[in-house]
């Protein structure tokens, strides 16, 4: 046997088509709470495609030209709307107590995104090559040191920094993204708290 095949096997044991693609839901799910980690993935995707034009763009394209300039202000507010969707989801999740019913697994990869999140967006920032990006550098240099990370990570490195934030933590958060939703998709939304 094939690892192929004993892969597809073991994921038709535990998603069906049914639970990948539903067309039903759970009527709980038309609250507003189970909204923002939708926002959050859609504007994950505006990240990567912003983030792929910026890269084939360059840096001359996106200082200096109009359509560059919007699609870096694009991918800008993207972030931003990106963590601010992570946190209200986390908030709501808190709440309704998501890690209930055997559900702990989905709660820490959450967990885990959202700290790949920061790092990947902490990465973004010192690429931005102004005076706070350097200040911002040399400060968390500073921290990596500290941690012991050091010797891995330079935040003064920006081909390092580049290759980190442009090509490996956008394919880790999208891993993570991948493994949260198969885990929702598996266990079914979170219940709210019975009355």
């Amino acid at each position: 046997m094939n690892l192929t095949t004993n892969a597809q096997r073991a994921l038709k044991r535990t998603l069906t088509l049914e639970d990948a693609l539903p067309t039903r839901m759970p009527v709980y799910v038309n609250s507003i709470a189970y909204l923002f980690g939708a926002l959050a993935l859609m504007s994950f995707v505006m990240l990567i495609v912003s983030g792929v034009l910026l890269a084939l763009g360059g840096p001359f394209w996106y200082h200096t030209n109009s359509v560059g300039r919007f699609f870096d202000y694009l991918h800008f507010w993207s972030v931003q709307i990106f963590f601010a969707g992570i946190f209200l989801h986390l908030a709501t999740k808190f709440f309704l107590g998501a890690w209930r019913g055997g559900r702990w697994l989905t709660w820490m990869v959450g967990a885990l995104l959202l700290a790949t999140g920061i790092f990947t967006g902490l990465t973004g920032f010192l690429l931005q090559t102004n005076w706070d990006s350097q200040w911002i550098a040399t400060q968390a240099k500073d921290a990596m040191n500290a941690s012991g990370v050091g010797a891995l990570f330079n935040t003064m490195n920006t081909g390092q920094v580049l290759m980190l934030h442009a090509i490996v933590l956008p394919l880790v958060v999208a891993a993570i993204i991948g493994v949260h939703l198969f885990l929702v998709r598996r266990d079914s939304p979170v219940r709210p708290y019975e009355d």
